[in-house]
């Protein structure tokens, strides 16, 4: 199983820079609604807890998370949001997944379609891209606060759970579904704060891009990042 996508990750970094624009939290008022479908107490919910953790990292005010969960929970009215992934291939026929949380799903289809049409890129039918990826646990954290015990700690995701341990600058640990939680309290009972954690669709397989089809995925992901229905996107580019 490959690393996760260089191109999410110099994303993951933009959104936190731009984390005071208001469509941010836009899109995590979505994520908890979503989230608080399952239950409107974090202690009890993890995805809830999760994406609360989210809210806060980019500086989503208290009283925005706490009318997200109400939303989610119906003790407030509000348009349904819906979670959807959309398929397609970017420039250089690159597999792409647009993960997004719409009240609009005509709407935000439309626009997702014309965001990959005007960057050389079209939309894919069902199935005909996700195949190329996995949905796994994904938990990074800076190497630097490991460097004095990296034996001990790879020992303890391994016990956890974690399927694999790769660097990219920092290190990123991949798991299943179904260990992410156990493997993310592992990281958390070392004393260390994860940078992201969260469920991503994972390429099975990487392909290697020019450098002028990496500038057209940047600018591609870039209008993605804007958008505020989408939540998060994937690719199988290197």
């Amino acid at each position: 199983m490959s690393g996760h996508s260089k191109w999410h990750n110099i994303q993951g970094r933009k959104g936190k820079q731009d984390a005071i624009r208001s469509s941010q939290f836009t899109k995590m008022a979505k994520l908890i609604a979503v989230a608080a479908r399952s239950g409107g107490d974090p202690t009890m919910n993890f995805s809830l807890r999760l994406a609360i953790e989210k809210a806060k990292e980019v500086g989503m005010p208290k009283d925005n998370i706490e009318r997200a969960i109400k939303r989610g929970t119906g003790e407030l009215e509000g348009a349904q949001i819906e979670e959807v992934v959309y398929e397609g291939y970017g420039p250089g026929g690159v597999a792409v997944l647009v993960k997004c949380l719409t009240d609009n799903k005509n709407r935000t289809v439309s626009d997702i379609k014309h965001i990959f049409s005007i960057h050389g890129g079209s939309m894919a039918g069902a199935g005909s891209v996700m195949w190329m990826f996995a949905q796994m646990g994904v938990i990074v954290v800076e190497k630097d606060k490991i460097e004095t015990k990296r034996d001990d700690f790879d020992l303890k995701m391994i016990e956890a759970g974690a399927e694999d341990i790769s660097e990219d600058g920092n290190l990123e640990i991949k798991t299943k579904i179904e260990n992410f939680q156990k493997v993310l309290s592992a990281v958390k009972e070392m004393g260390i704060e994860p940078t992201e954690s969260g469920l991503q669709w994972v390429a099975k397989d990487k392909v290697s891009v020019s450098d002028e089809v990496g500038q057209q995925l940047g600018k591609l992901f870039e209008e993605f990042d804007e958008n505020d229905d989408v939540e998060d996107y994937f690719t199988n580019a290197e």
